[in-house]
């Protein structure tokens, strides 16, 4: 029997509720695969905690998390939740995690599911590509490291490695050879865009220059740029003409949102926190106070991350019963949303949070396991 250690974070507002469904959608995986076990421990982190305790994540729930084979995230946050410098304390949970775990790569797939309404004109093309965030290096990593001298001059600092470039490199040309034979909506070409403003700033012009050293290692994968201003209009104007997209932290973060919003939004954007030896996997959405308690709350983000971590599990431990059983569970959410099963308010349904995680479940009943 296969037993692999989860370590759950539902964290605050809506976070256990969506965590909730994943954790039932888990528990559908392992009734339909033989001797597959997830060993489901849940650790009290977040903005809540800080309150009560001033401390949002323990040092020994970080050790628990470093030695589990992966991690499962509602949301952490609240607004009222901060630093005396102002900063929200989500960030000592999540920014210690990827910093400390080296989590790299942020891996944000946006893809537009039949039956989900979308903002643009026309979406005829279809929307299907992955932006791949460096996670670590960029403006963030200067995140404690600022300098406000008097209240009236505040500095950070944009950092940019050879080593971190390119291991972000890798991972997008990588994750580019295995969307072949799917590739950009547009015409199937497989294709890694690197987005940065180079004509401008000497740190994103390093980035471009280390992203074409890696680039030119990977000749069955194109590349193509975007200054991040102009990506911003692409994404809108012609979103299929993206596979996998590349850029520094800060910019990656802000067109990462701007790409939800394009497929049904941030309910219906799952992401994962990736690097060599560990894997975060969490809803792009943040906590929603104003939903939390309600039952509203759209999980099917959470869900489709749980099916990115038991992909990434599958693939690290070669377990195909993981990689077969995250495409399930796609396929599940899939046939909820084009039949109009269930939907939550924010794609256009009435549906309550359990709701759609019922039918996802059901919907896995169905299927047909290899």
């Amino acid at each position: 029997m296969a037993v692999y250690k989860i370590a759950l974070l539902p964290g605050d507002g809506i976070g256990p509720e969506v965590t909730g469904e994943a954790v039932r959608v888990l528990g559908e995986i392992e009734r339909r695969y033989a001797d597959l076990t997830f060993a489901l421990e849940s650790f009290d982190a977040g903005a809540e905690r800080f309150m009560r305790t001033g401390v949002a994540m323990p040092e020994e729930t970080f050790r628990h998390c470093r030695q589990a084979d992966a991690m499962l995230m509602g949301a952490v946050g609240l607004p009222e939740a901060r630093h005396p410098d102002g900063r929200e304390v989500n960030g000592d949970v999540i920014f210690r995690l990827r910093f400390d775990l080296d989590l790299y790569a942020g891996v944000r797939p946006v893809k537009l599911y039949k039956g989900v309404p979308s903002p643009l004109r026309d979406v005829s093309g279809g929307i299907d590509y992955v932006i791949v965030r460096e996670n670590v290096e960029g403006l963030y990593a200067s995140r404690t490291g600022g300098c406000n001298v008097r209240g009236e001059v505040a500095t950070d600092t944009i950092i940019m490695t050879r080593t971190g470039i390119q291991k972000v490199s890798h991972f997008a040309f990588r994750l580019a050879q295995k969307r072949f034979g799917k590739g950009r909506p547009l015409d199937g070409k497989s294709m890694v865009t690197c987005v940065d403003k180079a004509n401008v700033l000497s740190s994103y012009a390093f980035f471009r220059s280390v992203y074409d050293e890696v680039a030119s290692m990977y000749p069955r994968v194109d590349r193509d740029y975007a200054y991040v201003d102009a990506m911003t209009l692409y994404q809108v104007m012609q979103p299929h003409h993206y596979d996998v997209v590349v850029a520094e932290n800060m910019f990656a973060d802000i067109i990462s949102d701007l790409a939800s919003a394009t497929v049904g939004g941030l309910g219906m954007a799952p992401s994962g926190d990736i690097g060599d030896r560990h894997g975060l996997f969490q809803p792009s959405h943040g906590t929603a106070p104003s939903l939390a308690g309600r039952g509203v709350a759209n999980p099917l983000a959470t869900i489709l991350s749980a099916g990115m971590m038991l992909d990434w599990l599958g693939e690290r431990h070669g377990d195909e019963r993981l990689t077969d059983a995250a495409v399930r569970i796609e396929q599940a959410v899939m046939k909820v949303l084009e039949e109009g099963v269930a939907a939550t308010s924010d794609i256009g349904g009435a549906s309550r949070t359990s709701d759609v995680g019922d039918a996802v479940v059901r919907c896995l009943q169905e299927l047909t396991v290899r």
